[in-house]
């Protein structure tokens, strides 16, 4: 029984641990886009992630095309595959029809 309520404990701990590594994170793609983009793109954050409402840019995202949306509008910049996500969620949250503009 122990060893039961051991095991059991254990993967809980490493199924929430393992969780909280996969979310994305809208602060995290603000952070992104103010220390790698915002020099390359020339216009702030709120701009960048103005340039369409939540649903276009879901569409984007879901359809693998952020990366190339990135470059046309960066002028050519790239950004890794491990801060699409990111960039995601922090477009997402202050698309043009969310109502929030973020804090810089």
């Amino acid at each position: 029984m122990k060893k039961l309520l051991r095991d059991t404990a254990v993967t809980l701990i490493g199924v929430i641990l393992c969780s909280n590594m996969a979310v994305s994170d809208v602060v995290k793609g603000q952070k992104i886009y103010l220390k790698k983009m915002k020099s390359k793109c020339a216009i702030s954050g709120s701009e960048f992630a103005g340039k369409y409402s939540q649903d276009q840019w879901e569409e984007i995202y879901d359809a693998g095309k952020l990366k190339d949306e990135v470059k046309k509008i960066c002028h050519g910049y790239s950004i890794g595959d491990e801060d699409t996500a990111h960039l995601y969620d922090f477009v997402y949250e202050y698309a043009n029809d969310s109502g929030k503009i973020p804090n810089f």
